[in-house]
């Protein structure tokens, strides 16, 4: 029983460190949603002048990469995201008011899966120090508990991506350029997946190690 109790533990430990790990690696950086328009670029109609050759003034480049906060094009050149909880005195339609809301609302659910597993490895700890079937089992439902909220913000950031395309869509008078850009999301988004599983196996072993020590102390009272 001992062996099996350490080796849950050793699994949850690793586990959480990890889901932290790429969820807050997730959270700085800015590869979530990708926009790529080098074929549109190279095929477009400022890409060679009237005798077919190379054209030497080419445009910057329009692709770009974007986080929770902020949207980077080529030479490192950033600017933030619009602040979704200073919308007060700004005119906007209601369609933008949405994203807005939905952007505000995954910036607040990622970080607090964060917070919540910060809080779920100090009760781990304490709860395979001192062997408490209660901790184990509040740390379980606390792991799992921020595994939804990861998947909440996850899934919301998705639907707003959905959104903002088609909003974008809307405006775009020429939509058969979109055939030559591509539109992905990026492996910022794949680390929070990643992280949203770990936490749930994070949960699911103090879950099972609750269960573990429960049963050997119902064997306890039965000697």
């Amino acid at each position: 029983m001992r062996v099996r109790l350490s080796v849950l533990a050793g699994a949850a430990a690793l586990s959480g460190v990890l889901s932290f790990a790429l969820l807050a690696a997730a959270i700085a950086t800015d590869f979530w949603y990708i926009i790529d328009t080098e074929r549109l670029e190279r095929n477009g109609p400022g890409a060679r002048d009237a005798r077919g050759a190379a054209n030497r003034s080419q445009p910057e480049p329009m692709s770009s990469h974007s986080g929770l906060w902020r949207t980077c094009w080529a030479k490192n050149r950033c600017a933030p995201l619009m602040n979704p909880f200073r919308q007060e005195n700004v005119t906007v339609s209601d369609s933008s008011r949405q994203l807005l809301t939905m952007h505000g609302t995954f910036v607040i659910l990622l970080p607090l899966s964060l917070i919540l597993m910060v809080f779920g490895g100090m009760t781990g700890f304490l709860s395979f120090l001192l062997r408490a079937y209660l901790l184990l089992l509040l740390t379980g439902t606390l792991f799992l508990f921020g595994a939804l909220v990861t998947l909440a913000g996850i899934s919301i950031y998705i639907a707003y991506s959905a959104a903002a395309f088609r909003a974008a869509l809307c405006l775009l008078e020429e939509r058969a350029l979109l055939d030559q850009v591509d539109i992905r999301f990026g492996w910022s988004l794949a680390l929070g997946w990643i992280s949203f599983f770990a936490e749930l196996l994070t949960g699911a072993a103090f879950l099972a190690a609750a269960r573990l020590l429960s049963l050997r102390r119902e064997q306890e009272r039965a000697i």
